[in-house]
């Protein structure tokens, strides 16, 4: 659509709505703060991945060539992540007697499993913390005459050399950000750790020389050092989930000004990004989104319980990226009927040729749909335009097919590659086969057309005791489905 309107995207360092200009013509490079990989990821964790994905699926759509990457912290990241607590990954290896790098390794590979099965499309590189020790020490070095001290856990970074420290969180204070521990010898209560020097009598399994001692890197310079190493400063846009936004990045970008030079934040590409992008929280009442609460909500569960995960892409498109979503099962249910519903429409497309999408009729909700994905990623909005491209009748089926793919290349639910049978998920405690299934619903089927309904209902309770629910007068036709 060369009538698309300019891309708008909220700044979080600047509060406000700005249109999208590339540092590089033609290009978005785009930085996003990975997974800590001590542990499986909950849900809450993968909305930040799928709002980046239709971020860069938007870029992508608007014609820039896209340049993503997202970190692996392998080390570094502390219990708290107000830069105190033992390294998460120390913490996982010592808790389970296993390698510290076999727990990264792990959890990484969990991780993309979890990227793949929400459509999620992988960077362009996947940048590991540990790849970039010896980066991480040239930048400390470089910056630390002018703008670090020692004390006995290592280098910190002091927040007073830098102009507007803490805008991007807006929670600067005259006695600094209040979660922040005091650290005896610390010159300001914001001041963080750039490289912590391991305790004398101590030994870590992620350890390295450097002029500081023996130790680690802090977890805010990993970033600030890959995304100078792979993207150059300033890049264009750097996201991160809301929590991210109170300490890790106003840290990541005092970095960013130290190394560079650089003056206030007036000019926001002094923080390293032009633009600052910040998903809300995934709120859930019962507390099961915490990863210490035993079974916690990751995706993995939502499978078991026989939710497809697209579902949960699904839920997240449905609100704003930068609005609070709450997760309820029956939320995650209601997004689950309504993909089958776009499924459902999408079946009549299957065998037709994709041709143009511009079409009179089409016009309106095309124009809709590009109006909504520029005006800072309101996926609300253009899910309902998709929606009003599959029920629009009386038009050939190669000009409504293109029109749907090219929506649902920037909305990423794969909708031509589902299936019927892709959503019939088996909840891991299922005493049943499909192939049994099927086979009592004919049998069933056949008693009905004989009027014995007596063996139908009594096919029907069987199939209830085994948790499966025999879908009839389902407006939309699914025949079952398991509990």
């Amino acid at each position: 659509m060369s009538d698309r309107p300019p891309l708008q995207l909220f700044n979080s360092l600047t509060r406000k709505l700005e249109p999208f200009e590339p540092v590089h013509e033609g290009e978005a490079r785009v930085y996003t703060c990975g997974p800590t990989v001590y542990n499986y990821p909950h849900i809450g964790n993968m909305r930040a991945y799928a709002f980046a994905d239709v971020l860069g699926r938007t870029l992508s759509w608007k014609g820039y060539a896209l340049r993503h990457v997202i970190n692996i912290t392998d080390v570094g990241h502390l219990t708290d992540d107000a830069d105190t607590g033992e390294d998460k990954l120390e913490k996982a290896a010592a808790g389970s007697g296993k390698s510290i790098w076999g727990i990264a390794a792990h959890y990484t590979e969990a991780f993309k499993a979890d990227i793949a099965a929400l459509n999620i499309r992988e960077p362009a590189q996947w940048s590991v913390a540990t790849d970039y020790i010896e980066p991480m020490i040239a930048f400390a070095r470089s910056i630390a005459d002018e703008h670090c001290y020692e004390l006995e856990g290592g280098l910190y970074f002091d927040v007073s050399t830098v102009k507007d420290y803490g805008r991007l969180a807006r929670a600067v204070t005259e006695e600094g950000e209040g979660r922040i521990e005091a650290v005896e010898g610390k010159r300001n209560a914001a001041d963080f750790a750039i490289w912590r020097r391991t305790p004398p009598g101590e030994t870590r399994q992620m350890e390295w020389d450097s002029p500081w001692g023996r130790g680690a890197p802090g977890w805010h310079l990993e970033c600030s050092v890959m995304g100078e190493k792979l993207l150059g400063f300033p890049f264009d846009i750097h996201t991160g989930g809301i929590d991210h936004r109170e300490i890790h990045h106003p840290n990541e970008i005092a970095q960013n000004q130290a190394f560079c030079g650089c003056g206030s934040l007036d000019e926001a590409a002094h923080s390293g990004a032009r633009i600052w992008m910040h998903n809300n929280f995934l709120v859930e009442r019962s507390g099961k989104m915490s990863k210490s609460s035993g079974e916690f909500l990751r995706l993995q569960l939502l499978i078991d319980k026989g939710y497809h995960p697209l579902a949960y892409r699904m839920m997240c498109l449905q609100a704003h990226y930068r609005s609070e979503l709450e997760f309820s099962w029956e939320g995650l249910g209601a997004a689950l009927t309504r993909l089958k519903r776009m499924v459902m429409g999408v079946d009549r497309l299957r065998g037709e040729k994709a041709g143009e999408p511009a079409h009179p009729k089409l016009a309106e909700a095309r124009a809709r749909f590009a109006t909504a994905m520029a005006d800072d990623l309101n996926t609300s909005v253009a899910l309902v335009a998709l929606e009003d491209v599959l029920a629009t009748k009386k038009i050939d089926g190669g000009v409504k097919r293109a029109a749907v793919e090219e929506m649902d290349r920037v909305l990423g639910l794969d909708l031509f590659a589902l299936e019927r049978e892709d959503f019939r998920l088996r909840p891991r405690d299922a005493q049943i086969t499909e192939a049994e299934i099927e086979a009592e619903l004919l049998r069933r089927k056949e008693a009905r057309a004989a009027k014995d309904f007596a063996a139908s209902d009594a096919i029907r309770d069987s199939l209830a005791a085994k948790g499966v629910e025999v879908m009839d007068g389902d407006p939309l036709g699914w025949e079952w489905k398991l509990q």
